[in-house]
This record gives structure tokens, C-alpha cells and sequence, in this order.
């Protein structure tokens, strides 16, 4: 054998060992999964953070923000959707524009979407610190440790069993949604909406108090509906058909999140006023408190369950954040040691380091 011919027979060799170290469980993930792991990563936006966007636009500020955000997230999940058939990796979004602009681009939408998902767990586990502190007493960084330890926990158990148990929370969360927004339709008053007082800005009026640019200021609120649905195919390795099932996932979890933010954005200020919920960090329980009293156990469920939601997304987004690094690492553009998986193929440095 030639020295040449040595050297690319050593060379393959070393690739299908580097590769071999580095694969995902395949078809460990179906499209009803996929579903709930786009309805997960957002859901904790319907129970918390969208309602701020009352104070900077009022209303119709939010409305019409939310309807701009929810025809982007569309597009870009139909885009997604497409562009995932043709590319079924774990990089998601990093892939699609690597292909697209190159190694640079590849590299500057990766590290992009890698800080969305290694900062949002933490802002989340927040929102969660504060639910266990209102309902059992118990706040703060004991709290926010212990969401990171078990939920890494159990991804390092492998992406099958992690998605199955994030569906179940999710699943319990939507069951909150529903319960609110039957308990909202008998107390909905279109006058409730516009409470907010009219300022004097530019084209303000009791539809737009906040004016043209409370539409502009209304729109990272409006993002909280549906923020992070397109790390969908992030999966895209561990689907069963992706090129079925991608589309399926994104498609059916964007219907599904923007139906429940146009009743949640109606029902919850067109029964409880958008004044009082504007600076609420609990908008769906004090909405409840607003119509039923203080002491009710839909108030009490909404508030225990919307517990749930907070953890279904921080759970979904420590997958999102793993898989982003993963395959960022695979490539060359991390250090190559985060890309290594475990027994069950899960990438547990790209787990746990963040």
C-alpha cells in the first residue's frame, strides 16, 4: 500500500471514530412529541412575561404586535419546516445557514442562537424561583440549582425518556390554559381592554393609548407567545421520519400557541382589565383573583399547574441549549469534547457545562 493511499485509509478511520463518539439516539423522537416540545419551549410565555406589553403599548398595541410576531414565527416555522426535510441535522437554524452563507454565517447563527438558549433557563428558572416562593415559601438560588440538577438529570438518561416526561408536564399545562380560559368567557367585557389611560403620543387613542410607538415597544412581549419554536428542528437527528414528522411539529405546536395567544390576550384583559395586569408577574392568577375572589381554587390551580408550564419550557430548552452546543462542537466551532455522548447518546458535557 501506498503512503498516500495509508494516510486517507488512517484519515477515514479516524472520521468514522470521531463520528461514532458523537451520534444521538435516532428515532427516539415521533411528531406528537415534536409537537409538545414546541408547545414546552414556549409555554411558560402564556403564563408569565407577555403582559408587560400592556404598559409599552396598551391593548391594541399588544394586539397588533402579537399578530405581526405571530405571521413572523409562521413564516419562519413554514421556512423551517422546509428547510429541515432537505437538512435533518441537530444544528437547527446554525445548519440550514451554514449552507446557506458559509462558514462565517454558519458560526454567527449559531453563537446567536446558542446565547437565546443558554440565558432563557436561567430567566426562567426566575419565574419559577418566584411561583415556589408564592405557593410553597421556598425561593430563591436553592430553587434555581435544584431545577438545573434534576432536569440535566434526566436528559443524561437520553432524549426518548426526557421528551416523554416534558410532554406529560406540558400536557398538564395546557390543561391550566383550557381551565382559565373557560373560566374567562363568562366575564368578558370588550370596555375592559382599552382601561388604560390615553397619553398624548402620537396617533394615541383609547385603541393605541401608548400611541404608534407602543406598537414598536409592545413587540419583544409579544415575542414571549412563541419564542424559541423554531428549536423544533434541533430533534431533527433523533426523529422518526424527519421528513415527515419536522414539519408535522413545528406547524401543529405554531398553531396551537398562537390560538392559545389570541384567547389568552382577549379573555384574561377582556375580564380583568389590561390596567390591572400590565405590571403583573402572575397575569392568569391575578386575572382569576380579579372576577372570582381571592380565595378560589381556580386561582389555586392555575397558579400550582402554571408551575408546570414554567418548568416544561426550562426543561425543553436545556435539550435545545445541548443539542445547539452539540452540534457546534461536532463541527469544529466548540471545543470537540462537548460534542461526546454517553451511553444512553445523549451529549452530557453539552448538558452540563452551560
Amino acid at each position: 500500500m501506498k503512503d498516500s493511499e495509508l494516510s486517507l485509509d488512517n484519515g477515514a478511520t479516524r472520521d468514522v471514530d470521531y463520528f461514532a463518539k458523537r451520534q444521538l439516539k435516532k428515532g427516539a423522537v415521533g411528531w406528537l412529541l415534536l409537537v409538545g416540545l414546541g408547545v414546552s419551549y414556549v409555554i411558560s410565555g402564556d403564563f408569565a412575561g407577555w403582559n408587560f406589553g400592556l404598559a409599552q403599548g396598551g391593548w391594541g398595541g399588544l394586539f397588533i404586535a402579537t399578530v405581526i410576531v405571530a405571521l413572523m414565527y409562521l413564516c419562519m416555522s413554514l421556512s423551517m419546516s422546509e428547510m429541515s426535510t432537505m437538512l435533518p441535522t441537530a444544528g437547527g437554524g446554525y445548519s440550514f445557514a451554514r449552507v446557506a452563507f458559509g462558514p462565517l454565517g454558519g458560526y454567527l447563527t449559531g453563537t446567536a442562537i446558542l446565547i437565546e438558549y443558554a440565558i432563557a433557563p436561567a430567566a426562567i428558572a426566575v419565574f419559577i424561583g418566584s411561583y415556589c416562593e408564592s405557593l410553597f415559601g421556598i425561593g430563591g438560588w436553592s430553587v434555581y440549582l435544584l431545577c438545573y440538577l434534576v432536569f440535566m438529570g434526566i436528559h443524561l438518561k437520553g432524549a426518548g425518556e426526557a421528551l416523554k416526561i416534558m410532554f406529560i408536564i406540558t400536557a398538564i399545562a395546557c390543561v391550566a390554559l383550557l381551565v382559565f380560559i373557560v373560566a374567562m368567557i363568562p366575564h368578558f367585557e370588550s370596555g375592559k381592554l382599552f382601561d388604560i389611560a390615553v397619553s398624548n403620543n402620537v396617533g394615541a387613542s383609547a385603541f393605541l393609548p401608548l400611541g404608534y410607538l407602543g406598537i414598536w415597544a409592545a413587540v419583544p412581549y409579544a415575542i414571549w407567545f412563541f419564542l424559541a419554536v423554531e428549536g423544533v428542528p434541533l430533534a431533527a437527528e433523533e426523529a422518526k421520519d424527519p421528513v415527515r414528522s419536522l414539519p408535522r411539529g413545528l406547524i401543529g405546536s405554531m398553531l396551537i400557541l398562537a390560538a392559545f395567544a389570541l384567547l389568552i390576550l382577549f379573555l384574561s384583559a377582556g375580564a380583568a382589565g389590561s390596567d390591572a395586569l400590565k405590571a403583573s408577574g402572575t397575569p392568569l392568577v391575578d386575572a382569576l383573583i380579579a372576577v372570582y375572589g381571592q380565595h378560589t381554587w381556580l386561582a389555586s390551580f392555575v397558579n400550582f399547574v402554571g408551575l408546570a408550564g414554567l418548568v416544561a419550557s426550562f426543561f425543553s430548552i436545556i435539550y435545545a441549549y445541548s443539542r445547539q452546543i452539540f452540534a457546534l462542537s461536532r463541527a469544529g466551532y466548540l471545543p470537540k469534547s462537548l460534542s461526546l455522548t454517553n451511553k444512553n447518546k445523549a451529549p452530557f458535557l453539552a448538558i452540563i457545562i452551560p
